[in-house]
This record gives structure tokens, sequence and C-alpha cells, in this order.
């Protein structure tokens, strides 16, 4: 990976906090693949893609540089967590009918990933990356999200940020694309639990580095008049941008 680790000392929270990925959008993609005997799930984290995967495919291997990370994924008897770079997932060449990256592309060192995505998956295999940015809960509570994302925390996204900001569509993509539909993730979550997913964020990490205390206590002060009550539970939605194509060497 390109980058610095963001995420092994928030790993618990990440498993705890992050958002899992629709099941619609994973049928979509086992339905373009050629097969389901394999998938790759590279910079799986916790495995938020890889155990909605197992469900459609008969085997997931699902890698991340981060040992922290892996402590905390989620067990399933068809996901094999193994800790491993993007350069080299230790799968044979030609075996993987999907290999995904969920919200983690733009961590990845591109010119090792791609390579390996090629020589991995099989004649006609799939490739689909995607990523998120901001959520979006109502009107009276978006100004808040917006003014933590962009004023309070700002200057600390770490400069890969801009990748997900543009949907991925600034990065190199050398696969034959294919239209990929729109999509989203919605959750209903009380106000603790959106602080415990703020709180997995690399700008809050470099920001609680940088100021020796978290910001998150800024957020819930400017939250608590707009949603008081802990015990409501509200729908957060991301929308997803996602990117499919198919091996060029395979056409």
């Amino acid at each position: 990976m390109r980058s610095g680790d963001y995420f092994s000392a928030a790993a618990e929270a990440y498993a705890a906090f992050r958002p899992t990925y629709p099941d619609a959008l994973i049928h979509f993609l086992a339905s373009a693949a050629p097969g389901h005997d394999l998938a790759w799930d590279c910079a799986t984290g916790n495995g938020q893609a890889a155990v909605p995967l197992a469900e459609r495919f008969a085997r997931v291997v699902a890698t991340d540089g981060s040992a922290a990370q892996l402590a905390h994924a989620r067990p399933h008897p068809r996901v094999e967590y193994r800790l491993a770079t993007e350069a080299a997932s230790g799968l044979n060449s030609g075996a993987a009918d999907l290999v995904t990256v969920a919200q983690a592309l733009h961590w990845l060192d591109l010119d090792a990933f791609y390579p390996e995505v090629r020589r991995v998956l099989k004649s006609d295999g799939v490739v689909a990356v995607w990523c998120y940015g901001g959520c979006r809960v109502g009107p009276d509570i978006d100004p808040v999200l917006d003014w933590f994302y962009a004023e309070r925390v700002g200057r600390y996204w770490p400069p890969e940020r801009r990748h997900v900001e543009t949907g991925y569509r600034d990065l190199a993509f050398p696969f034959d694309e294919l239209p990929a539909g729109s999509w989203s993730m919605t959750a209903p979550l009380t106000r603790a639990e959106l602080l415990g997913y703020f709180a997995t964020w690399s700008a809050v990490a470099v920001a609680h580095r940088t100021e020796g205390a978290s910001p998150i206590p800024d957020l819930e002060a400017r939250l608590n008049p707009v949603w008081a009550s802990d015990s409501e539970r509200r729908s957060v939605t991301w929308p997803l941008t996602v990117r499919i194509g198919r091996s060029v060497s395979s056409r």
C-alpha cells in the first residue's frame, strides 16, 4: 500500500461501525462474473465486502496489509483471510472469477495491483472497485456533518482522499469498463453509532495524533442540539460510486 496506516489503531471500531454493502450490489457483481468459484477481496479491512461475497461464491480470499484489521475480521466458513499486499495475493494464475476493492483503491499501489489482478483473473473475469464519501441524514443534520468533514478535520485528510471525492474517476482503470448503475448504502443508526463511524475516519486519526485529542467531542457538541435522543435511530445514506470492468487481456 502507498500510504501510512491510518486504520490499524482503530480496527475494532472499524469492525463495529463501518457500514456493510448492499446485497443487491453483491448480487449484481456475482451476476457479471463468469463463475462463482473464487472471489479475491483485496484490502478487505474486517471483511465488510468479503462476507457478503461468500454468500455468492464458493470461496473468498480476503487479503489486507494490516494484521490488526484482520484480527477483527468477521468469520465466515467460506472466507479465508490472509495478510498480504495488493501485489502478492498468493492466488494461482487464472483462479479468480471476481476481484473486488471496497473503499480502498485510493490506498493501493495501482502499478503493483493491476498486474496482479490481470494475473489472477479467469478469462472474462471481472474487477469491481467502489467508494463512498460523505453520508446524508437529513436537512437538520447534514450541515453539521459537512462542517465536520470540510472545516473541523478538512486539513487532516490524507491526499489520497481526493480520489474518493472524484468517485475514482481520476484513477487509472485499465479494463474494459462496463455499466455499473447507481448504488447507495443505508443503515438505521443512533447518534452514538454515527459518531462511532466518524471516529474511524483517517482524518480523525490524523487530527487526534496532531492535536493530542479526538475531534469527535466537537462533532458531538454540534449534533446534540439537533439529535437530542440517542435512542432515536435515523436513516443514514452513503451514495456509492462503482467501477466495473473485465481484463483487457481476456478480450
